[in-house]
């Protein structure tokens, strides 16, 4: 996201492909091969410059997944923002995609935010005609509860394998849905419940963006919950000879579900800081673990 310059429609320029050259070397050299776009970001810029990076280096398109999402269709004056996931929309947006990325596939695509107007029957036989054109390789969603994967998994012949969530030691809905039952907490918890459990069971890989959580445990801390969170990452990253961005993505590793974390940083430099969780399986103990989802938490468990 953070790839193309300013979130207008403003042109990009040698700049903007120079630091979407060093990310991309960034993220090879830890070992990442997956790069995760959408066509709304920098509205369609960050798309365009990394294809102009995959133009510019023979043989790096081999190498690489190349993930993107459609269905947001951004504010523009006095028109609001909205979700669209009409059939026809959906191909034209990856048929633009295709030619901001300079590539003839898209490996995984994914529906952005689900659209309540959206028709199944109308979407799914968009995603089919997609993979058999051979456009789209894999499809995914983003923000999706268990209930709205189903519903169009039913309509398709062709496995969805990602749905790419908000998750971090910062956002943690998503893990505590599943020990808040039976407490009266849980109304006010809002994640749907069982989301987690038929990603699991039915090869949905879970996705988190916002992994790093915005750099509150790495940077700066607002809360009492916060500055002691940092302080115990800082704390096993030391002891562990690693970073604390590591500890943050082993924290999401370790979850029984292969959480794959997103590393949304546009820096080199904090890439780079994430290797250890790329080429090392997480090394937190079962107590480690809990200690720091309890200090982020900040109270007991129920």
């Amino acid at each position: 996201m953070g790839l193309g310059g300013s979130w207008d429609t403003e042109p990009y320029g040698a700049q903007e492909i120079a630091q979407a050259e060093a990310v991309v070397e960034a993220a090879l050299e830890c070992g990442i091969t997956t790069f995760d776009h959408a066509d709304i970001y920098r509205h369609g810029k960050a798309e365009a410059v990394f294809g102009e990076v995959l133009a510019r280096t023979p043989g790096l398109r081999e190498r690489i997944v190349v993930q993107t999402k459609c269905g947001i269709r951004l504010a523009d004056g006095d028109r609001p923002g909205i979700y669209d996931l009409r059939g026809r929309t959906v191909r034209r947006r990856v048929e633009e995609s295709l030619t901001r990325l300079r590539t003839d596939v898209i490996d995984v695509l994914l529906l952005h935010r689900p659209d309540p107007l959206a028709d199944p029957d109308d979407l799914a036989e968009a995603l089919t005609a997609l993979h058999r054109q051979g456009l789209v390789r894999r499809f995914g969603v983003s923000n999706m509860g268990a209930a709205q994967i189903a519903q169009l998994q039913a309509r398709l012949d062709v496995p969805l394998v990602a749905n790419q969530l908000e998750m971090s030691l910062h956002r943690r809905d998503w893990l505590e849905a599943g020990v808040l039952v039976n407490t009266p907490a849980a109304a006010a918890n809002g994640f749907p419940f069982g989301t987690v459990e038929f990603c699991r069971d039915n090869g949905v890989r879970l996705q988190a963006w916002g992994a790093l959580a915005q750099g509150r445990y790495t940077g700066l801390q607002e809360t009492a919950e916060e500055e002691a969170t940092a302080q115990l990452v800082a704390a096993m990253a030391k002891a562990k000879g690693t970073t604390p961005e590591t500890i943050l993505l082993w924290w999401l590793r370790r979850h029984p579900a292969r959480i794959a974390p997103v590393v949304g940083s546009a820096r080199p430099e904090r890439i780079r800081a994430c290797r250890d969780a790329v080429q090392q399986d997480p090394e937190l103990s079962h107590e480690e673990w809990y200690e720091l989802w309890l200090t982020a938490r900040g109270e007991p468990l129920p």
